[in-house]
């Protein structure tokens, strides 16, 4: 089993920036894929970005391609995912998730997920 708590949500203005955290543990970090979601108000919840589990790889949605970044460092059991340029649309609870299995853009594919963290921008 795996558990995850993501951190460093809030609210910020137009322009501004923030970084997510998401902290693991129960299973050896390096083993997993990385991925962080979010869900908007009245939308369903979609994909933001993906790493592989050593971070040579990742992949981002059109929207936030750009603006965003997803890293990790294995060594603190923990992925990121540093946001800038925020813009109001980006208002949403951001999800952080693991996958044991395979990585990419498909949330049936992640197994673990955390409880949520809320960003909120702004305009």
């Amino acid at each position: 089993q795996v558990q995850l708590v993501e951190t460093g949500g809030g609210l910020v203005q137009a322009g501004g920036s923030l970084r997510l955290s998401c902290t693991a543990s129960g299973r050896t970090f390096s083993s997993l894929a990385m991925g962080w979601f979010r869900r908007a108000p009245g939308k369903e919840r979609e994909f933001v970005a993906t790493i592989t589990r050593g971070g040579s790889n990742t992949d981002y949605s059109d929207s936030v391609k750009g603006r965003f970044a997803i890293s990790r460092d294995n060594a603190k059991n923990t992925a990121y995912l540093q946001m800038n340029s925020l813009k109001p649309e980006d208002t949403a609870v951001y999800y952080c998730a693991a996958s044991g299995t395979k990585y990419g853009r498909v949330q049936d594919d992640y197994n673990y997920w955390g409880q949520g963290t809320q960003v909120t921008v702004s305009s």
